[in-house]
Formats: C-alpha cells, sequence, structure tokens
C-alpha cells in the first residue's frame, strides 16, 4: 500500500494529494505504454505546432478556415499536454501522487480547451457553410474582425465552463479515499471519492456539459444539412465533388471528436465501465489531439501545397 494512501485512511483526513492508478498495474506493460504514449505526444507536439507556425508563416492560408484550424492546433497541443506528460511519468517507477492543487489545474485546463474545441468545431462548420452555401458574401460574412470574434467566443465559453466544473467538483469534500482509478483527474472518478451529497453537483456538470455539446452539435449538423441540400442541387458532378472536398477535412475531425463523445456518453449504463471510460478517455485526451493535424495535412490541398513549399525554402 501506497505510504501516501496508508497515511489518508490512518488520519481520515481530507485529501490533500490524489494517486492515479493509471491505465494498467501490469508491470509488464508499463514499458511499452511509456514508449507508445511518447510517441503519440511527440506527433501531437510536431503536429499541432507544426500546423500553427504552417499557417502563420503561409499568406496563402491567411483565411477565415485556417484561422481557425491553428487555433483548434492550439487547442489540441494544450490539453494534451496538460494530460500526456502525467500519464507518461505514471508508467515510470515511483509514486502516481498528484498535488491537490495539481489536480485541480489538470481538470482546468483539460476542460477549458477541450470546450474550446467543441466550440470551434461549430465555428468551423458555419464557416464552411457561408463558404458552400453563401459564396458572394463570404468576404462580408467572414471578415478578420468577425473571425476574431468568433474565436474570442470560444475561448470564453470554454474558460467558463471549466471555471464552473472545476469550481464544481473542487467544492466537494473528499475523504473517503484519494485514489482515482482513472488515468487522470477527471470529473466522474473525482466525485466517486466525495464523502459530500453530489447529486446537485452531477445535475450542474450534466446540464453545463449537455449545453456544450448539444448546442455546438446542432449548429454542426444544421450547417452540414444546409451545405448537403446545396450539394444536391448542384448539377454538375464535378462541382458536387469539389465543393464536398473543401468540407471533408472538417467533417472527418467532426465525426471523430462526436463519434468518441457519443460513445462515450450515450453508451447503456450495463455495458458502461470504468475499463471502457479509460479507452475512450485515452482516444479523446490523446490520439483525437495526434489525428486532428493529420487529417487536415492529408485531406487538405492547400496545406500539402504549403508544407512543400516551406520544405523547399519557398514562399
Amino acid at each position: 500500500m501506497p505510504k501516501s494512501l496508508k497515511s489518508f485512511i490512518e488520519n481520515g483526513s481530507e485529501a490533500k494529494e490524489f494517486i492515479l492508478l493509471g491505465l494498467t498495474d501490469v508491470s509488464d506493460f508499463q514499458v511499452l505504454l511509456f514508449v507508445v504514449f511518447t510517441i503519440i505526444y511527440l506527433i501531437t507536439l510536431v503536429g499541432n505546432l507544426g500546423m500553427i507556425i504552417l499557417i502563420s508563416w503561409d499568406p496563402h492560408l491567411h483565411k477565415p478556415m485556417y484561422f481557425f484550424l491553428s487555433n483548434l492546433s492550439l487547442a489540441d497541443f494544450g490539453y494534451s499536454s496538460a494530460i500526456t506528460p502525467k500519464v507518461m511519468t505514471g508508467f515510470l517507477p515511483g509514486d502516481k501522487i498528484i498535488s491537490y492543487n495539481g489536480c485541480a489545474a489538470q481538470l482546468f485546463f483539460f476542460v477549458f480547451l477541450i470546450s474550446v474545441e467543441n466550440y470551434l468545431l461549430a465555428v468551423m462548420a458555419y464557416d464552411r457553410h457561408a463558404a458552400v452555401c453563401k459564396p458572394l458574401h463570404y468576404t462580408t460574412l467572414m471578415t478578420p474582425n468577425i473571425c476574431t470574434r468568433l474565436a474570442i467566443g470560444c475561448y470564453i465559453f470554454g474558460f467558463l465552463t471549466s471555471v464552473i466544473l472545476t469550481g464544481n467538483t473542487f467544492n466537494l469534500h473528499f475523504c473517503k479515499s484519494n485514489v482515482v482509478h482513472h488515468f487522470f483527474c477527471d470529473i466522474p472518478p473525482l466525485m466517486a471519492l466525495s464523502c459530500s451529497d453530489v447529486h446537485n453537483n452531477e445535475l450542474v456538470v450534466f446540464f453545463v456539459a449537455s449545453f456544450n455539446v448539444l448546442t455546438a452539435f446542432f449548429i454542426v449538423l444544421i450547417s452540414y444539412l444546409v451545405i448537403l441540400i446545396n450539394i444536391l442541387r448542384m448539377h454538375s458532378a464535378e462541382s458536387r465533388q469539389k465543393t464536398f472536398s473543401t468540407c471533408a477535412s472538417h467533417l472527418t475531425a467532426v465525426c471523430i471528436f462526436y463519434g468518441t463523445v457519443i460513445f462515450m456518453y450515450l453508451q447503456p449504463s450495463s455495458s458502461h465501465s470504468m475499463d471502457t471510460d479509460k479507452v475512450a478517455s485515452v482516444f479523446y485526451t490523446m490520439v483525437i489531439p495526434m489525428l486532428n493535424p493529420l487529417v487536415y495535412s492529408l485531406r487538405n490541398k492547400e496545406v500539402k501545397t504549403a508544407f512543400k513549399k516551406i520544405m523547399n525554402g519557398t514562399k
């Protein structure tokens, strides 16, 4: 038994630090998982920071779509960095302790930046809707000033969401245990440690999370329904293909993000388990931030062209 847990049980005091159990207790997998997650994190760093630099460097990418993409890359880099390094250290010999303040900070930045990503995907869907359905008015609908305000709005909503949910969680008293049955400080496993009545806190989480996800998802859904209607009205197969290709990268990112959310939160409670939660959490905390820059670089001609130019040293 870890000394910190033994001391916690003996003293019966409120938690001042937490023990993250991690993904697995099987020692044979520790080194392998450390190597795998190190590779994932390095790809995430290079991909997202590289995307930000590429968009800033190439004037041809100074468009609303890529402005939002650079902010998406920043959010991916941020919340992956809030989670992955601590997960990696958990695979090394030694304890898996995270301080109370460290746990609160990890949860705050994770909720903040993943909420920003949620709203950015909605704003990017609106941008694609404006480009496809109102091409003649696109430059007036998506001016630099409007794009900046939309991006700032995403950060404001993300910040408010994080303040509410982090405050709601750490307002609880943690006196049952300080062992978090997860690999990072997420809301459900933290609430499971509380000796307070968490009913009202769970309602707050449900309503705030539902408002955020459903609002953004409906914006995405409505935007793409209108885009689909416009595509079906086109007489030329070439025009339909060209129009669809402008949305393909974003649509792929949306399917990955919301597909994971739906799998995580809309599965029957009978099939819900902590192990399943951990696998899904690995996907949306580490894999999605790695995949997004790959999706946009592999499926976007302008990004690939800009990358070739920077490799050749031209502008």
